[in-house]
Formats: C-alpha cells, sequence, structure tokens
C-alpha cells in the first residue's frame, strides 16, 4: 500500500459521495478496508474505492462489472458505481464506466454494504450463500442459452479464474519456501490433480459452462443496503463461466478437513439443493462432483498458509496445520481413488 494511493481513493470514494456540487459533508474520515496483494479498498461513507492489483486484465475486468451491473443479476451480485459521467467518457472509444485509473492501477467504486461478521460465526450467513450461488449457477450457460425462467448472460465474459489462483498460490509457497520439506505433502497433494484444476488445461466441457463466483468464501458477502438488507455477493475479480463445484469446494474442504463442523455444512449443501443448485447431484453422494475441487482448494488454502508464515518468519498456527495435514492426507490416497472424479 502507498499513501498516494489510499489518499486517492480516499478522495474518489467522498466526491463520488457527494452527488450535489457544494452539498454539505458529515463524511467520516476515509478508512482501509483491505490491503494486500490483489487490492487495496478504501471506505468514505457509503461509497468503496477498490484499487485492483497492477498488472490486472481490465478488458476482462470491464466484461465482469457489466455482469454486474446487469439486470440478469440483480438481487445476486452487488453492482458496481459508475466513476464517470456520460460526458466524461466521450471520446473514450467506449470505455467501461464502471473503471478508471489510479496511479497505474485499476479502479472502481462499489456501494459499501455491511460484511459478514468474523467474531460472530453462529450467524453466518451459510442459507443466503448457498441460495445466491444457487442462482448465480443458475444463470444460464456460455453459449447465452438459458435455463427455462433464468436469465442469460453475456458469453464475453472470460473463464472462472479458480484453477488460476490455485497455482498461483502454489507458486507463491514454492517462491517463499523454496526446497522445504514442509512443502513436500502439498505439492504431492498439487501433483495429485489433474491438469485442469492446475490450470494448465481447459476444464471438461460438460463441468466448464456454468457462471461462477470463482474466489467463493463468507468474506465474499455483504448486506446491502447496510445494514439490514439482504445479503449479495461481492467481488466478481474472479467470475466467468466454469465448474460450478468450484463455489463449493472451500466449504467442502473446510468440513473434509474438520475445520466446519457437519451440521453447518450440511445446512449449506441442503440449502444450496433447494434452490436448485446444479454443481452437485440432487441427492445422495455430492463427493463424485466436489472431490477435485475440494482437493484443490485445500491445496490452495495450505500454500498460502506456508507462504504467510514463511513471510511473518513463524511456523504454520494450528488452523493453518489442519490444511497441511489435509494435504497429506490427500497425498497417500491411492491413485485409483483420485483418478475416479479427475475428469
Amino acid at each position: 500500500m502507498t499513501t498516494a494511493v489510499v489518499r486517492a481513493l480516499g478522495a474518489l470514494a467522498h466526491e463520488t459521495a457527494h452527488t450535489r456540487p457544494g452539498s454539505r459533508c458529515a463524511c467520516p474520515v476515509p478508512s482501509v478496508l483491505a490491503d494486500r496483494a490483489d487490492g487495496t479498498v478504501v471506505r468514505c461513507g457509503p461509497v468503496v474505492a477498490k484499487a485492483h492489483a497492477a498488472g490486472t486484465d481490465t478488458a476482462a475486468l470491464s466484461a465482469r462489472l457489466g455482469l454486474a451491473a446487469g439486470p440478469g443479476l440483480a438481487g445476486v451480485l452487488l453492482a458496481p458505481l459508475p466513476v464517470r459521467s456520460a460526458e466524461d467518457r466521450a471520446g473514450q472509444g467506449g470505455a467501461s464506466p464502471y473503471l478508471t485509473e489510479l496511479h497505474g492501477r485499476p479502479v472502481t467504486l462499489w456501494p459499501y454494504g455491511e460484511p459478514v461478521d468474523p467474531g460472530d460465526p453462529d450467524e453466518a450467513p451459510w442459507e443466503a450463500t448457498a441460495v445466491l450461488l444457487a442462482r448465480l449457477h443458475r444463470a444460464g450457460i456460455r453459449t447465452g442459452r438459458s435455463t427455462p425462467g433464468e436469465p442469460s448472460w453475456p458469453p464475453a465474459v472470460p473463464a472462472m479464474r479458480g484453477p488460476a489462483k490455485a497455482a498461483l498460490a502454489v507458486a507463491r509457497m514454492r517462491a517463499a519456501r523454496p526446497g522445504e520439506q514442509v512443502a513436500a505433502p502439498v505439492l504431492a497433494a498439487w501433483r495429485g490433480l489433474p491438469p485442469w484444476a492446475r490450470d494448465e488445461a481447459p476444464a471438461p466441457e460438460h463441468r466448464a459452462h456454468l457462471l461462477c463466483h470463482g474466489d467463493l468464501h463468507l468474506g465474499q458477502l455483504v448486506r446491502h443496503p447496510a445494514p439490514r438488507g439482504p445479503w449479495l455477493l461481492i467481488d466478481v475479480d474472479d467470475a466467468g463461466p466454469g465448474d460450478p463445484a468450484w463455489d463449493l469446494a472451500r466449504p467442502a474442504a473446510w468440513y473434509a478437513a474438520g475445520l466446519l463442523p457437519p451440521e453447518v455444512w450440511f445446512r449449506f449443501l441442503d440449502a444450496y439443493r433447494a434452490a436448485g443448485g446444479p454443481a452437485v447431484r440432487a441427492d445422495g453422494d455430492p463427493w463424485p462432483e466436489l472431490d477435485v475441487a475440494a482437493r484443490a482448494l485445500t491445496v490452495q488454502t495450505a500454500a498460502l498458509a506456508l507462504a504467510k508464515s514463511a513471510a511473518e518468519h513463524r511456523a504454520p498456527d494450528e488452523v493453518e496445520q489442519v490444511m497441511i495435514d489435509a494435504c497429506a492426507r490427500i497425498a497417500a490416497l491411492p491413485p485409483e481413488l483420485t483418478a475416479e472424479h479427475s475428469s
């Protein structure tokens, strides 16, 4: 994070919050909500400004922003705010009204939504999350055809980036812990995944055509309008066509590792199925559809834990070690078991 970027984001959010020039200001001082490698987020009152990572594919991001802004997914995705007036965009070759640039980084604007309270896990909106995912996954397929009664979505939206993020996590771990034995079970579990889950080949066509979020976790939900509006999904940076099982894979991995209580997992799964979610069969064992993606998210989580703990010059904590140990169990599975659900 740089002070210049934060100040610029705060100023842009503040300017956007005031629709009438000269209107009286009672806004609080802008606050930093997040500062990670993939984005810096600053809030000023009812508006949030996000500086995306340098090097972001802006054409892909523009397509994803158009998806979130469109009417077909209203009530599922939080819609971005325009960053320029029509007059400002004149002569800019059809540039996205939802994307600008500050200090060399792509920037977007969003209405503020109330996030999930991490200090109150009993109130985590697992059922609402499942229903939103089911609606997202049912929203149409890449060719523009739709499930009857469901909206279609633009075919220009690029592929879901879930496998790419997993590959980046493993690369980050390798760079942080070159040759270290602690990374061996994570790498072994990684090598046991099919090429598509390692971002080395396209996903099988029969599992690659539904609209996915791509990075689903509870931090990707907000209530809007804050603080008691309906839950909506945020952060479309990784959204696109892909295997919808990827969006269920993080809670599935936590459940398999013993971090998510069975009753919570089954509440989530039952709500997804009741809403017609297509990622898993309507009843019975969901694991044939979830296995590959859950293994991939286990590896991704463990790899990021090892990279983060190395950067902080410490050993993995208890929760991080659980995911590393899960990778060791995955790596020890007989090849015939991991191959059953690899295609």
